[in-house]
C-alpha cells in the first residue's frame, strides 16, 4: 500500500462471494516518510470501528536503522530548504495549508472528517467544529501573533538583529526536533509541528494508535501547496514502549516535545541524552470558577450552557477540559440550580453532540467516580448525583467546598459550592503542579482581582467558560514559551564589534 493512497472503501469478502451486509471497510494509509521507497518499510494495520463504519489504517513500520536514515534526511533537509527560507515566507506556506484543510470542499478535508470520526469515536459534526477551530488557531494573523509574542521581533529567525543595550542576536532552531504525541483529541499535533516549522527544524514526530491520521494529514497538505518543505519532517509510529525505536529516536534529536502520562514521560526522561532537551505536557487538571454575578436569573442559563460546551467539546479528552466547578453562593440562582441548569444542558447537548462509545476501562472509571460520590453522599449526605445512572453524561453536585480531584471524564463533573472564589482558588492550590486552564465566569473586578491568587495556585490559562477547549494562538502551554523553548540564542557582543572595527580596511 502507497502512502500516496490517501484511503479507499473496500467491501469486506464473504465466504459465498457475495457482498456481506457488514459496515464497508475502509482502508487509510498514516504516516508520512520522505526520502524512503514505502515498498522497502513493513507495514502494520489498526482496525477501528464507530457510527456503523470500520476503518482500517495502515502505519509504516520502520527499523531503528531506517528512523535514523529518516531523521537524519530531515535534518539535512531543514539545513537546506528551511534555514535559508525568510520566517515570513513559512508563515505564508503554512496558512495555504491551513486554507486548504479548512476548505469543506477539499476532497482532502472530506476524507479526513470520514476517517477521523470513525478513528476517534466523536460525533461527526462535533469533530467538524472542533477542527475547524483548531485549524482557526493557524492562519497567517495567529501565526504573527504567535511569533511576536515569543520574539517581537521574528527577524532574529532569519538572521543577526540589533539589540537594545547593544550587540546582535540570532535566535537558531534544534536541528532535529522530535515529537512524540498523545492520540486524545485530534489536532493536537499542529500545535508542536507549526512551532517546529516557525523555528526552522527540521521534525520528526511519532503519532499515537489512538489517533494516527491528522499529522500525516497535515504533512502531506504542506507538502503539496509548498514542495520546498516536503523533506523537511517525517511523521512515523510504533507501538509504545518498543526501546530500540525510541533510544534511536533520541539519539538523533536535540529537543523532544512529549504528551503523555506520568510513565510515558518518566520512560523518554531516563532516555534522554546528555545535552538534548526533554519538554514535557503530562496530564493537567482544569477547572471552572462561576461567580455569584452571573448568577442572576438572565446570566445564569447561558452559563451553565458555556459550561456545558467546555464539557462536551473532546469527551472532556483535552487537558483544558473542566472536570470540576466552584460556584458562588449568595446569588438569585443558587449553587445547586446552576448543577441542575448544567444537567439539562448536558442532557440536551447529548441529542445534538452525542458522546461517544466508552471502552470497557472508561466504562469502569465513570462507574468508580458514581460509586465513590455515592459512598460520600451516604456517609456526610452533602452530595447529590444528577441524571440517570444509564445517561452519558453526570453531574455532581455538593454541598460543601473541598479539593478538586481527577474526574472520570466522558461528561462527567462536580459542581462544588462555595461562599466565596477566593476560596475556591485555595482549594485549587493543593493541585498546583496539575493545574492547568480556569475557565472564568465573573465580573472585570472580579477576573482581576482572582486572577493573582489563581495564578498563585498553579494556573496557567485563565479564560472565559465557553473557550476552555480553543486555546489562543501563542498560548503559554503548560506555562511554557511555545517557540522560546525551542530554540537557542546566539550573541554578538559589542566587544566583538569593537575589535573588528580595528581591523577594518578602513581603520585609521
Amino acid at each position: 500500500m502507497s502512502p500516496a493512497e490517501s484511503f479507499r472503501a473496500v467491501p469486506p469478502a464473504h465466504p459465498s462471494g457475495r457482498a456481506e451486509c457488514a459496515p464497508r471497510a475502509v482502508q487509510a494509509v498514516a504516516g508520512y516518510i520522505p526520502g524512503i521507497d514505502p515498498g522497502a518499510l513493513s507495514w502494520e494495520t489498526l482496525a477501528f470501528e464507530a457510527h456503523g463504519q470500520r476503518v482500517q489504517v495502515a502505519l509504516p513500520r520502520l527499523t531503528p536503522a531506517q528512523l535514523e536514515t529518516v531523521a537524519a534526511g530531515v535534518s539535512a533537509a531543514a539545513q537546506e530548504h528551511l534555514a535559508a527560507l525568510p520566517v515570513l515566507d513559512i508563515v505564508d506556506a503554512i496558512d495555504r495549508a491551513i486554507a486548504r484543510m479548512l476548505d469543506a470542499s477539499d476532497p482532502q478535508r472530506q476524507e479526513a472528517e470520514q476517517l477521523l470520526a470513525v478513528v476517534t469515536g466523536f460525533d461527526p459534526e462535533m469533530l467538524r467544529l472542533g477542527l475547524n477551530a483548531s485549524l482557526k488557531a493557524f492562519r497567517r494573523p495567529q501565526l504573527l501573533r504567535m511569533l511576536a509574542e515569543d520574539f517581537g521581533d521574528p527577524g532574529l529567525l532569519d538572521g543577526f538583529r540589533p539589540r537594545a543595550k547593544g550587540g546582535w542576536s540570532r535566535a537558531y532552531g534544534p536541528a532535529l526536533l522530535a515529537h512524540v504525541w498523545a492520540g486524545n483529541v485530534p489536532g493536537l499535533p499542529l500545535w508542536s509541528m507549526v512551532a517546529g516549522l516557525l523555528v526552522k527544524a527540521g521534525s520528526v514526530g511519532k503519532v499515537s494508535s489512538d489517533e494516527p491520521l491528522f499529522a500525516g494529514w497535515f504533512a502531506r497538505v504542506l507538502a503539496e501547496v509548498e514542495p520546498r518543505l516536503a523533506g523537511v519532517f517525517a511523521v512515523v509510529w510504533w507501538r509504545g514502549g518498543e526501546t530500540e525505536l525510541e533510544q534511536a529516536l533520541c539519539r538523533q534529536a536535540d529537543v523532544l516535545t512529549v504528551y503523555g502520562g506520568v510513565a510515558a514521560l518518566d520512560a523518554w526522561q531516563r532516555q534522554v541524552p546528555a545535552g538534548a532537551r526533554l519538554l514535557a505536557h503530562g496530564h493537567k487538571l482544569s477547572a471552572g470558577l462561576v461567580s455569584a454575578s452571573a448568577l442572576d436569573a438572565r446570566q445564569s442559563q447561558l452559563t451553565a450552557r458555556l459550561a456545558a460546551r467546555d464539557m462536551m467539546q473532546w469527551d472532556q479528552q483535552g487537558c483544558y477540559s473542566p472536570q470540576v466547578f466552584y460556584v458562588e453562593r449568595g446569588a438569585q440562582v443558587s449553587p445547586r440550580e446552576f448543577a441542575y441548569q448544567l444537567a439539562g444542558e448536558l442532557a440536551a447537548l447529548q441529542r445534538q453532540f452525542a458522546r461517544r462509545s466508552l471502552s470497557l476501562e472508561e466504562i469502569h472509571s465513570v462507574a468508580s467516580w458514581r460509586q465513590a460520590l455515592e459512598l460520600q453522599g451516604l456517609r456526610d449526605g452533602n452530595v447529590e448525583l444528577l441524571g440517570p445512572a444509564d445517561a452519558p453524561w453526570c453531574v455532581a453536585y455538593i454541598d460543601m467546598p473541598q479539593a478538586p480531584s481527577p474526574g472520570a471524564l466522558n461528561r462527567t463533573a462536580c459542581v462544588l459550592a462555595v461562599d466565596s472564589l477566593e476560596q475556591a482558588a485555595r482549594w485549587l492550590g493543593g493541585q498546583r503542579v496539575h493545574l492547568q486552564t480556569v475557565g472564568l465566569a465573573a465580573s472585570p473586578e472580579e477576573l482581576f482581582r482572582l486572577a493573582p491568587a489563581l495564578g498563585r495556585a498553579g494556573a496557567t490559562r485563565i479564560c472565559a467558560l465557553g473557550s476552555m477547549a480553543t486555546p489562543e494562538a501563542g498560548w503559554h502551554h503548560d506555562g511554557r514559551f511555545s517557540l522560546l523553548d525551542l530554540v537557542r540564542m546566539v550573541d554578538i557582543e559589542t566587544s566583538a564589534e569593537q575589535a573588528a572595527e580595528a581591523l577594518a580596511l578602513y581603520r585609521d
